[in-house]
């Protein structure tokens, strides 16, 4: 068994298949073959190398992974949002990196240009964004602002025609390769507002983040303004204060639930397959109740997941999901998938530690998902807040 062939077959113990349209299936199994014959053989090489596979950009735009929920008028798939998951589970079972590349790309970067920027807002970025012409990438954490990001320091005074952008933004996907970034920063009076800045902007610059363990295929950097001077059409007119940025964040758990899974599932089937070839004292390592056992809790919680994330989607398409629902559901399959990818590495021995297989990949890469986005924590306090009526974050 060799990474370079993709053996991999989807669990479906609950047949939540036939909750699925025949589109919906479509839409999953093309972006399943195009991981099969387009990342899997060489993800590991690039994690390895600690190196972002540039070509995928030009892919998800052609496949339709930036943007499945925005509009048709603007480039976008015109989606559902059970379609949109279907798709960052397929992709997250490649790798984490890739999934968040369209993460990213569809829900912080070209939701809000399509939900609070204008007519002319639209028209240029959101075409270009869909095909991967241009990749994107959204300022928001900063280096002493993370869990609480409306302490934000980065802001922008007003200079006529223009506005002059100071500030640094960290930990931020795609930003070494985008040529576009919604950032948000303060006014003078401290409202929060998303800018559009554009690579080769004077005095923006985004260096790149080096010595990762984790989502080592996938471009970090940071975002750096030095009186940055952001012409005042780039600023999203159509919303302010918090509400902005948080609404793009939930747009992008929602497919982290999804997506997690993907991980989850890739490295439960490595873990059966691995089982039933390994033998030990005589017999495949499948056969002894310890095994069995973990195999068993890995399916259910991937069941458990599958039929939450699909009836999460079901809300979201009807409109009706809230923040506190994509937050319980992110955590979740956060936490389920992290578990998942530890006792299939057990289960492995030390072949669970070579890049002959996904395993240890994915695990390193969980560690990210777990935190960013909201981190653990957090969504645990967000479900708190939600069922008591109490803040705990103050």
């Amino acid at each position: 068994m060799s990474v370079k062939q993709d053996l991999f077959q989807s669990p479906d113990y609950f047949l939540v298949d036939e909750l699925l349209t025949e589109e919906q299936k479509l839409i999953r199994d093309t972006v399943r073959a195009y991981v099969k014959k387009e990342i899997s053989p060489i993800i590991e090489e690039y994690a390895q190398r600690s190196e972002f596979p540039q070509q995928i950009v030009g892919q998800l735009g052609e496949l339709g992974c930036f943007g499945p929920t925005v509009p048709t008028e603007y480039g976008g798939g015109g989606l559902d949002y059970t379609s949109y998951g279907l798709m960052m589970q397929e992709l997250e079972r490649g790798d984490s990196g890739v999934r968040s590349t369209a993460s990213v790309q569809g829900s912080l970067v070209m939701f809000p240009i399509y939900k609070y920027g204008d007519e002319a807002q639209r028209k240029k970025y959101l075409p270009r964004l869909a095909s991967g012409e241009w990749l994107g990438c959204f300022g928001l954490t900063e280096p002493n602002h993370g869990s609480d990001p409306s302490s934000m320091t980065t802001h922008f005074t007003d200079a006529g025609d223009y506005v002059v952008l100071n500030g640094a933004k960290m930990w931020i996907s795609n930003a070494p390769y985008a040529q576009v970034a919604v950032v948000w920063a303060k006014d003078e009076a401290g409202v929060v507002h998303g800018l559009i800045v554009e690579q080769g902007m004077e005095g923006f610059s985004a260096p790149t983040t080096h010595n990762k363990w984790s989502l080592r295929a996938s471009a970090t950097g940071e975002l750096v303004f030095d009186h940055v001077k952001v012409p005042k059409e780039n600023i999203l007119p159509n919303v302010t204060g918090m509400r902005g940025p948080l609404s793009c964040l939930t747009k992008a758990r929602y497919g982290i639930a999804w997506g997690v899974l993907g991980a989850a599932m890739d490295c439960y089937d490595t873990a059966l397959r691995y089982s039933k070839e390994r033998v030990q004292f005589g017999k495949p390592i499948a056969s002894f109740q310890l095994q069995q056992k973990k195999l068993a809790e890995m399916l259910t919680e991937i069941t458990k997941a599958q039929l939450l994330n699909w009836r999460l989607g079901s809300l979201m398409d009807d409109g009706r999901a809230t923040p506190q629902q994509v937050s319980m559901a992110k955590r979740n399959s956060c936490e389920i998938a992290t578990e998942i990818c530890r006792e299939a590495r057990q289960m492995l021995g030390g072949m669970g530690i070579t890049g002959e297989y996904p395993i240890m990949r994915h695990m390193m890469n969980l560690e990210s998902v777990i935190t960013y986005e909201g981190t653990h924590d957090i969504h645990l306090l967000i479900t708190g807040m939600d069922i008591t009526g109490i803040n705990a974050f103050k």
